[in-house]
């Protein structure tokens, strides 16, 4: 298979390492310079994944048209946030038909929109195919071959098979799941309420807090979930529970750390200048927060996070206030 994998941060150089070590027709594209003469001349990219050594087989570009030419698999592995300008950038010289994987996990904060929507509007009416990849994975573990298991949200079955079985090793499981937006909603929301587990294990609100905020959280993914057309089923596997259990209590969630430095007292654009990888969860909230608003959907623990995050509100108050909500049935 001829894959392109559109960004050299800690995923993309993972997925891209897993395909060139299992022999596929693999290019990395990277935007920085100083990246691309590290990783030809150490064989590692030390920025994001220092002390792995990548597949002697992986291409890596600067050249975003030269990365794409003679592929027929694009991975978008930018953050949400740039797969709108980045694919804009390759349309052009898109084949036919591309085949795209989405391996980002969040909401366009301008629009509200997931990133199937955001593929569809840059392509324009353009024949194409997509798939989203998400679930349970911290790139430091996949990269060293530690067992996971993801979906991989996608309508065409064929498509999905193909795609299931490019990435598939005895060390990475992907599920096929037909529920494209159910798997690319689990993935983002996900992310905001790692951050408000950050917050809770950090003022020292136990596991019972933390199991607390993850059931409930569950329940406002399936909630927004309901209201715009997902299975209820998408949420109880991989890319919903899954992913969940995994970003609130590992220690690896860069989501679930700046939810533990906000406990601290530090400031949010403190954090975030201080993080070369990017946390998923802080514009993602956004987004959330005003789609949930215009859809008339209850995010009580959504709404908090943004409280804290973009309103300079407590922390701990507003986990306290979560638990002063009014009562009611499950």
């Amino acid at each position: 298979m001829n894959v392109a994998v559109i960004g050299g941060g800690s995923w993309g150089t993972t997925l891209a390492d897993l395909l060139a070590g299992k022999g596929e027709n693999v290019t990395l594209w990277v935007r920085e310079m100083e990246l691309l003469a590290q990783i030809k001349s150490t064989g590692e990219n030390g920025w994001y994944m220092p002390g792995v050594k990548l597949s002697p087989n992986l291409q890596v570009s600067l050249d975003l048209e030269q990365a794409c030419a003679g592929k027929d698999l694009f991975v978008m592995a930018v953050p949400s946030q740039f797969t709108r300008g980045k694919l804009g950038d390759m349309r052009d010289f898109l084949p036919k038909n591309p085949a795209i994987v989405c391996a980002s996990k969040g909401m366009e904060l301008d629009t509200g929109k997931t990133m199937s929507e955001v593929c569809e509007d840059v392509m324009g009416g353009r024949k194409h195919r997509f798939a989203v990849l998400s679930g349970p994975s911290f790139a430091y573990e996949t990269i060293r071959r530690m067992p996971t298991a993801i979906s991989l949200g996608c309508k065409d079955k064929d498509l999905a098979r193909e795609i299931q079985q490019a990435f598939a090793t005895d060390s990475f499981r992907v599920y096929t799941n037909k529920d494209v937006r159910g798997v690319e909603l689990g993935g983002a929301v996900k992310n905001i309420i790692a951050i408000a587990a950050g917050v809770s294990d950090e003022l020292g609100f136990g596991a019972n807090g933390r199991a607390a905020l993850i059931t409930r959280g569950l329940a406002e993914m399936a909630r927004l979930g309901a209201k715009l057309g997902a299975d209820p089923k998408t949420f109880t596997g991989l890319s919903g529970l899954g992913d969940l259990v995994l970003t609130c209590t590992g220690d690896l969630s860069r989501n679930r750390q700046v939810g533990r430095r906000l406990a601290k007292g530090q400031k949010l654009m403190d954090i975030l200048t201080e993080m070369r990888t990017v946390a998923e969860g802080v514009k993602t909230t956004q987004a959330v927060h005003t789609l949930a608003a215009r859809l008339k959907v209850d995010l009580p623990i959504t709404a908090q996070v943004h409280a804290v995050l973009f309103e300079d509100k407590d922390p701990g108050q507003a986990v306290r206030d979560l638990m002063a909500r009014s009562l009611r049935d499950e």
